[in-house]
């Protein structure tokens, strides 16, 4: 079995590239899993990451490498799969988070990686290369998903209050407490759903490079990607806590309980049938759907309305960076 340090200097760049792509998803997508815990004060913010981070990391042991699969082998045709098209699709991704990041806007990773693909396979090989039934089950994984999540998190949220009517002020604590496990369960679904996009992205260049004659993703594969997400979530993208923590409403422990449960669900879900999803859509969507379901008014709309349109020039954009990135991949090689 080869081993990441046997690989030739060309592809040790591009796994590093693939790694620093994951690194910032964890980066990025720290927010999801520990922003409602954060602030509604039931851990502290240091703790709530750590947490995350070791979560994240045990997740793709536990429940497998569907997705990657997905990734990896049902976007793009295989002859398509070539290293400056993988490559390519990666520093587009990069480049979208990158400037997503700076912005404070929470987006998606994973809709950024599918844009880089179709962008870089079809440059480079023209659309034939893309595999379209494969992309239309990501397509709809990714958009039924925020749907799903808000639904729970609505339905989740009124029969909480419901069952939590006459309750003292003390159930409070019982929310905050909770919260400790429904967290976890979130971070064991982030890593187990997005650290397998990477996962798929590195197998597909050890496949077009030969160093694997088929389709599997190796063990330190795996252990890479699965450490490169944990470290990002660690070190935390500060900016987007804000914005899911506090931006759409003030977020109190019943709503980090409910939305941390309806997130975990359809995420968890999802990975186990393969379907890649975006941990911020289905996370911010479920915080919104337990914030209307208390009170529709309660929802500052206007936010909602930056996010939805990033949501919408994320694969388009990062498509378009990744089609720019091929060309100058090229020409260099």
């Amino acid at each position: 079995m080869e081993s990441l340090f046997g690989l030739e200097p060309f592809l040790l760049f591009f796994v590093a590239t693939a790694l620093l792509f994951d690194f910032l998803n964890g980066f990025n997508d720290s927010a999801n899993t520990v922003a409602t815990v954060i602030s509604s004060r039931a851990m502290s913010p240091r703790a709530a990451l750590l947490l995350s981070a070791v979560a994240n990391f045990a997740g793709p042991f536990l429940f497998g490498v569907a997705v990657a699969t997905t990734i990896g082998h049902e976007v793009i045709a295989e002859e398509a799969a070539t290293m400056t098209t993988v490559l390519a699709a990666l520093m587009g991704a990069i480049v979208w988070n990158l400037i997503t990041w700076l912005l404070g806007i929470p987006s998606s990773s994973s809709h950024a990686l599918v844009g880089g693909l179709v962008g870089a396979a079809t440059i480079g090989h023209g659309f034939y290369a893309v595999l379209l039934p494969g992309l239309e089950k990501i397509i709809i994984a990714l958009f039924v998903s925020p749907i799903a999540g808000m639904l729970g998190g609505y339905f989740l949220m009124k029969s909480t209050l419901f069952l939590a009517r006459g309750a003292t002020p003390r159930i409070n604590t019982f929310f905050r407490r909770a919260q400790v496990l429904t967290a976890t369960a979130l971070a064991l679904s982030h890593g187990t759903n997005d650290a397998q996009k990477t996962m798929g992205i590195i197998t597909m260049g050890l496949l077009a490079s030969g160093v694997l004659s088929q389709f599997h993703v190796p063990l330190w594969v795996i252990v890479a990607c699965a450490g490169a997400m944990a470290l990002g979530t660690m070190l935390g993208g500060w900016r987007i806590i804000h914005t899911l923590g506090g931006k759409f409403y003030k977020i109190r422990p019943i709503h980090g309980f409910t939305s941390q449960i309806a997130s975990a669900g359809v995420i968890l879900t999802a990975a186990l049938i393969g379907g890649p999803v975006s941990t911020t859509h289905v996370v911010s969507s479920a915080i919104l759907g337990v914030g209307a379901a208390e009170r529709m008014s309660k929802v500052r709309w206007g936010i909602v309305g930056h996010i939805v349109t990033a949501w919408l020039l994320t694969i388009p954009a990062s498509g378009l960076m990744a089609m720019l990135s091929y060309a100058v991949i090229e020409r260099i090689l």
